[in-house]
């Protein structure tokens, strides 16, 4: 693979397929990360003269424009954190791109709009997605492959227009592919496992690679009242996935045959209701035993005593990946199962990564410096489906 480094760049149209997909509420942006881990490599690139366009996804528009997922916010945004304007295209393709790109000097960025306004990005068809990226490959004169959140996609901007030009990964995918390599060869043991999130069919398949390679597995958010349910305990109200149950058993008897400690909640705290993000009001929550969650409550996130027991688990560890929270974090009365996971990390002297997603928004809403982790990944779902051993479009587009 490639880096900028194999490039010369300077005076030439450099397209960098970016991943900004942030959170918006309004034109309003809730977390930049995304944004910010973008910057270097952009930067990079203009320091040595390049012209760079940068093109990203955000959201899932349905192959047309739609105002609620433009990428101008975040044209504003990069702009800031760049110290220098960014020139928006109001199209992908069209007449703006084409005169976007083709006036920037050196040094200069652009933003086309969002990639997913027309349908040939995300198309299931060779061609119709390689007519897509023919057009982009017409608005540069090389790529580099930068957003790790969207490598595991087969789209057209991510993997047929690699073909089309000369290639290099940024400085994120390297990282990114790096960092989670020390996470499938040549671990450094103990090594465990933190997995929350709604649903447990989202990680079947990353809980069986891990069940191969973990030391310990530690199970929090939506997804442990399924594994309690299989454990024969009654889970109320709480997220379930029945159909699972089967599968999840199987895993669990796996585990002890392979002498992998799988831990799950003693403890949760629930609530009649599931809380109100908006307002973040009382949600009357009330500290259950695991094993003994009435109907008519809802387990929200793991129990006080759950989390010391998390913490003590990862505190030995020598290598740690975390994907998923632990519960509603969100909301006051259900973040503390996912801060005392982030904090246990802050203070491992291990190797810890943050798997992204919904973990690396939890961060930073809950206020921790990034610094304390060892590596917040951009790419949730690319990072899972990384640790399962799949071949990733992406990546595979700019190993080529």
């Amino acid at each position: 693979m490639q880096t900028i480094d194999d490039l010369q760049v300077a005076g030439r149209r450099v397209f960098v397929r970016a991943d900004l997909n942030v959170p918006l509420s309004g034109e309003t942006i809730t977390d930049d990360g995304r944004i910010r881990a973008a910057v270097p490599t952009i930067r990079r690139l203009t320091d040595a003269g390049a012209r760079v366009v940068v093109a990203s996804h955000l959201g899932r528009p349905k192959g047309a424009p739609d105002p609620a997922f433009s990428l101008a916010p975040v044209a504003r945004r990069l702009g800031e954190l760049l110290g220098a304007d960014v020139a928006f295209a109001s199209d992908t393709v069209g007449g703006s791109a084409r005169s976007t790109a083709a006036g920037l000097a050196d040094g200069r960025v652009a933003l086309l709009e969002n990639l997913r306004f027309n349908a040939g990005e995300t198309s299931k068809d060779d061609a119709e997605r390689g007519a897509f990226a023919d057009e982009l490959a017409s608005l540069a004169d090389l790529y580099v492959g930068d957003g790790f959140g969207a490598v595991h996609r087969k789209h057209a901007s991510v993997y047929d227009l690699p073909a089309r030009l000369p290639h290099a990964a940024g400085g994120l995918i390297a990282t990114e592919v790096g960092v989670l390599r020390q996470l499938t060869a040549n671990v450094v043991r103990p090594y465990a496992v933190v997995l929350g999130g709604a649903k447990v069919s989202d990680k079947l398949a990353v809980i069986e690679s891990l069940l191969q390679k973990a030391d310990r597995i530690l199970i929090g958010g939506g997804m442990a009242y399924t594994f309690l349910k299989a454990q024969g305990h009654e889970v109320g109200d709480s997220l379930l996935q029945e159909d699972q149950v089967p599968a999840v058993q199987g895993y669990l008897r796996t585990a002890e045959e392979r002498g992998v400690e799988f831990v799950l909640p003693v403890d949760v705290v629930a609530a009649k209701e599931f809380p109100d993000l908006r307002t973040k009001g009382p949600a009357d929550p009330v500290v259950l035993a695991a094993d003994a969650i009435p109907s008519g409550l809802q387990g929200l996130d793991i129990g006080p005593e759950t989390a010391r027991l998390y913490a003590a688990k990862l505190a030995d560890a020598a290598t740690v990946f975390w994907n998923g929270p632990m519960g509603v974090f969100e909301h006051p009365d259900f973040a503390e199962g996912t801060r005392a996971v982030a904090q246990a990390l802050v203070e491992s002297e291990g190797f810890t990564v943050v798997g992204g997603g919904d973990s690396a928004a939890a961060v930073r809403t809950l206020g921790f410096d990034e610094s304390g982790f060892g590596h917040i990944s951009t790419g949730g779902g690319a990072s899972l489906e990384y640790l399962e051993g799949k071949r990733l479009p992406g990546l595979a587009a700019l190993e080529d």
